[in-house]
């Protein structure tokens, strides 16, 4: 039998660089691989079923999923977001998915000020080193993209947030 007190770090550790990993290609390309999304839900899944608690998790991982699904419909989520939070919800006990959610949302509301706080810095990164050349052009395309309105990388989000859940549980 599985020590339940051992639950949270061991899903930490095997989501923690799938999520890094999603919030990485969502920063970059803007599209969260739907293996990602596939190997936190099996992780989660795993994680749920050691602690006997697989049923509500599935039902709280639906329930979210119908939630931001809708979101999406109006265009306030990307599908791949829609997932991404779907399966993450297995990660957390189902006590803790209400938690999760508010601290995503939190974290996504801090994204959202650095995008409209890049609004008024300068296009050219001023502190960036000559040798820097991934944070230069991830700094750029950022810029790029937040000129033409396009969506926020929300997997940064999902990320902090689920993290922030598993490491205080």
């Amino acid at each position: 039998m599985t020590d339940p007190a051992l639950l949270p770090a061991a899903a930490f550790v095997v989501a923690a660089p799938l999520l890094l990993g999603a919030a990485v290609r969502d920063l970059a390309v803007r599209i969260i691989p739907n293996e990602i999304a596939l190997g936190v839900a099996l992780v989660g899944g795993l994680a749920r079923v050691a602690d006997g608690r697989l049923a509500s998790a599935v039902i709280a991982s639906a329930g979210v999923f119908v939630v931001t699904l809708l979101l999406w419909c109006r265009g306030w989520l990307g599908g791949g977001d829609v997932k991404l939070l779907a399966a993450s919800v297995l990660l957390v006990s189902p006590a803790h998915v209400p938690g999760m959610l508010l601290t995503t949302a939190m974290a996504g509301s801090v994204l959202a000020l650095l995008h409209l706080a890049m609004r008024a810095l300068p296009a050219r990164p001023i502190a960036l080193a000559a040798g820097a050349g991934l944070p230069r052009r991830i700094w750029r395309a950022e810029r790029w993209r937040i000129g033409r309105n396009a969506p926020l990388p929300y997997a940064c989000a999902i990320c902090a947030g689920v993290l922030l859940t598993l490491g205080g549980t």
